[in-house]
């Protein structure tokens, strides 16, 4: 009997990833009816709605502002203005000219599929990973802690082979579960762009950038399922992995960051590990320095920045999956089976 087939029928029979995913999936069909039911699609008469509302908000502010004056040369024909409250000369209140009230303002939210889509493809890519996390480490933790290792081990002695067999397992399920919820994931919100919003505009070059964005978060949600996997298999034990991102996230993030805000540290959030992950989704992160102003010829304000890339994220990906899934290797030929 295959140990590979073996290990995909056990993955696939137990409880908690049918469940898992079950959970993510209803997750995700909610994010779906959520932005559906938020946009609405613009048609002649949203457009004139949001006419008229531009131009009563535009004879609103021509009212305010005739009140304002006049509010303002009565009090410098008084002699009671206060200082600072007014302008030295009454005449310099006018009202804003109509163009300044733009029509686009009073529209409702509507889904452009080009300009939108991007960012809804960072909750499936979190989601994914999520799954792939929390069934990685129950796969190999339960056999753990259960003595299933041990008695897989009796029937097939080679430690490292059964292992790796288990992880392609684990990375085989998650790959028929990502992938056709990656390609439901485009098609609904497709649908949700068609029915509330616009599709227009869509290229080629387009369409390349979002499948490219659709791999990284595939590639993104494998290498989070590795991670748990290694860290439950060294630690023996399910909590082991939940354990330790739980403690990352709370005393090495959280409080990692809460310190660095507190250091005056420049770009505290280069020290942070989401950053990374949003870099790796959208291919740069730009984070900003407002403490380091720097004024332009024109007088304008411009913050210090940084650039992370998704290069510096795969790079921290790479080292940190090498050392974990080694260690987790190292450990399980090393470790005595008990």
């Amino acid at each position: 009997m295959s140990l590979y087939r073996t290990e995909l029928r056990r993955l696939a029979k137990r409880r908690f990833t049918r469940w898992m995913s079950v959970l993510g999936l209803v997750v995700l069909a909610l994010v779906v009816v959520g932005v559906f039911l938020t946009n609405e699609k613009i048609d002649a008469a949203a457009l004139a709605k949001a006419e008229r509302a531009a131009e009563q908000q535009w004879q609103q502010d021509v009212r305010h502002n005739e009140q304002y004056r006049a509010e303002c040369e009565k009090a410098k024909a008084a002699g009671t203005g206060e200082p600072g409250r007014y302008p030295e000369d009454c005449a310099m209140i006018q009202p804003p000219p109509r163009e300044a009230i733009q029509a686009d303002w009073f529209l409702p939210s509507t889904f452009d599929f080009r300009n939108n889509f991007g960012a809804t493809l960072l909750p499936l890519a979190a989601m994914l990973a999520l799954i792939g996390f929390v069934v990685g480490a129950s796969f190999v933790g339960a056999e753990w802690n259960t003595g299933g290792m041990m008695n897989l081990l009796l029937w097939r002695p080679k430690r490292l082979t059964v292992l790796l067999t288990k992880l392609a397992a684990l990375l085989t399920g998650l790959l028929a579960l990502a992938l056709p919820t990656t390609a439901l994931w485009f098609g609904s919100v497709w649908l949700v762009a068609t029915l509330r919003g616009s599709t227009a505009k869509m290229t080629a070059g387009a369409w390349q950038s979002f499948a490219l964005t659709g791999l990284r978060g595939l590639v993104l949600a494998m290498i989070t399922a590795t991670i748990g996997f290694a860290l439950a298999s060294l630690g023996r034990h399910t909590a082991m992995a939940l354990g330790g991102v739980i403690a990352l996230m709370v005393v090495g993030q959280f409080g990692l960051g809460i310190l660095l805000q507190m250091a005056g540290v420049r770009f505290a959030e280069a020290w942070l590990l989401p950053t990374y992950a949003v870099a790796w989704m959208e291919k740069k992160v730009t984070l900003e320095n407002w403490d380091a102003c720097q004024a332009t010829y024109f007088g304008e304000c411009k913050p210090d920045t940084m650039d992370i890339t998704w290069q510096h994220s795969s790079a921290l990906l790479v080292v940190g999956l090498t050392v974990i899934l080694g260690a987790a290797l190292w450990a399980m030929r090393r470790r005595d089976i008990s």
